[in-house]
C-alpha cells in the first residue's frame, strides 16, 4: 500500500488540530481531577494531580447524600430515551413522506421545516406553557406529566434538524428498492419499515444520539416546566446547586463531573455517528 506523503501543510493542521483538542479536554480534565480534592485543597492546589493527601472522595459522598442523584439520573434518562425515540418516528416518516410523495405545498411544508431550525426554544417557551397549562398538565403531582411537560416542547424543537438530516439520506437511496416492495404488495407503512429503515440505520443512528444529548443538556425548558425538586433532571439539578454551593468547588466539581462523564462515555463509543451527523448535510441530498 502506497504510504500516504507527509508535507509540512499536514503537520501544521494536526498541530492546530491538536491545540484545539487540547483546550477542550484540558477543563474537562481539571474538573475530574478537582473533585477529588477537598475544597481547600483546590483554592492552594488546583493544578496538582490527587494523588496522596490531595485525593479524597468525600465530595462524591456528599453529592449522594446531599441530593437525589440518581433519581435525577432517572429522569434525565427517561426525558432523553422519550425524546430520542419519538423524534426519529415521526422525523423518519416525515422524511419519508417528503422525499417519495408528491402533493400540494410539499415545497412549502420543506421550507417551514427549515424555518423550524431558525427559532430559539426561548422565543416559544411562553405560547408552549400556556398551550401545555390549558391541557392541564404543568404544576402536576405526577411523575409522568411532570416529565412530559419537558418531552414535548423537546421533540418539536428536534423534529425539524432530524427531518433535514433524515431527508438527505432517504433521496441517496434507490428508489427501485421501494418500488419492488409495491410490486410485492407492501403498504407504504410497511415499505417505510422494512425496506428505508433498514437501509438508513447510520442517519437514524445520528439523530437519535443528536436528540438525546440536546435534551440531555437542555437546561432552560426543565428550569421552565420542572419546579418540583422530587421530578429535576440532572443539569437541573446541578443549576441548583451552582447557585447554592456556589463557593464549595469540590462538590461544584464533583456534579459537574456527574453530568459530564456519561455524555463523554456515550460520545468515545457513538463518535463515528456523531461524525455523520456533523456532515450529512454537506454530503448528502
Amino acid at each position: 500500500m502506497k504510504r500516504k506523503k507527509v508535507t509540512p501543510g499536514m503537520i501544521l493542521i494536526y498541530v492546530v488540530l491538536i491545540l484545539w483538542a487540547l483546550t477542550t479536554i484540558y477543563p474537562i480534565f481539571w474538573v475530574i481531577m478537582n473533585s477529588f480534592k477537598a475544597k481547600d485543597k483546590i483554592m492552594t492546589d488546583s493544578f496538582a494531580l490527587p494523588f496522596g493527601g490531595l485525593f479524597t472522595t468525600a465530595n462524591y459522598r456528599t453529592a449522594f447524600d446531599r441530593l437525589n442523584i440518581f433519581g435525577a439520573y432517572r429522569n434525565s434518562l427517561i426525558i432523553s430515551f422519550s425524546v430520542a425515540a419519538v423524534v426519529i418516528l415521526l422525523a423518519g416518516m416525515a422524511s419519508f413522506a417528503l422525499v417519495r410523495y408528491q402533493f400540494r405545498l410539499r415545497g412549502l411544508l420543506m421550507s417551514l421545516v427549515v424555518a423550524g431550525m431558525m427559532f430559539p426554544v426561548f422565543s416559544t417557551i411562553i405560547p408552549v406553557y400556556q398551550m401545555e397549562n390549558s391541557w392541564g398538565i404543568t404544576a402536576s403531582k405526577s411523575l409522568f406529566l411532570n416529565l412530559l411537560c419537558v418531552i414535548l416542547p423537546q421533540i418539536a424543537g428536534n423534529l425539524s434538524f432530524a427531518i433535514v438530516v433524515l431527508t438527505g439520506y432517504i433521496k441517496s437511496l434507490p428508489i427501485e428498492l421501494e418500488e419492488a416492495a409495491y410490486m410485492e404488495g407492501s403498504t407504504a407503512f410497511q415499505t417505510f419499515f422494512q425496506v428505508v429503515v433498514p437501509l438508513t440505520k447510520p442517519s437514524f443512528a445520528t439523530v437519535a444520539i443528536f436528540s438525546f444529548l440536546w435534551s440531555y443538556n437542555d437546561l432552560f425548558t426543565q428550569m421552565f416546566f420542572l419546579r418540583n425538586q422530587k421530578y429535576w433532571a440532572i443539569t437541573r439539578l446541578m443549576q441548583m446547586l451552582t447557585s447554592k454551593e456556589g463557593t464549595n468547588y469540590g462538590l461544584m466539581a464533583s456534579t459537574v463531573s456527574l453530568v459530564v462523564i456519561p455524555v463523554i462515555i456515550l460520545y468515545i463509543f457513538l463518535q463515528k455517528y456523531i461524525i455523520k451527523g456533523m456532515t450529512a448535510g454537506a454530503i448528502k441530498g
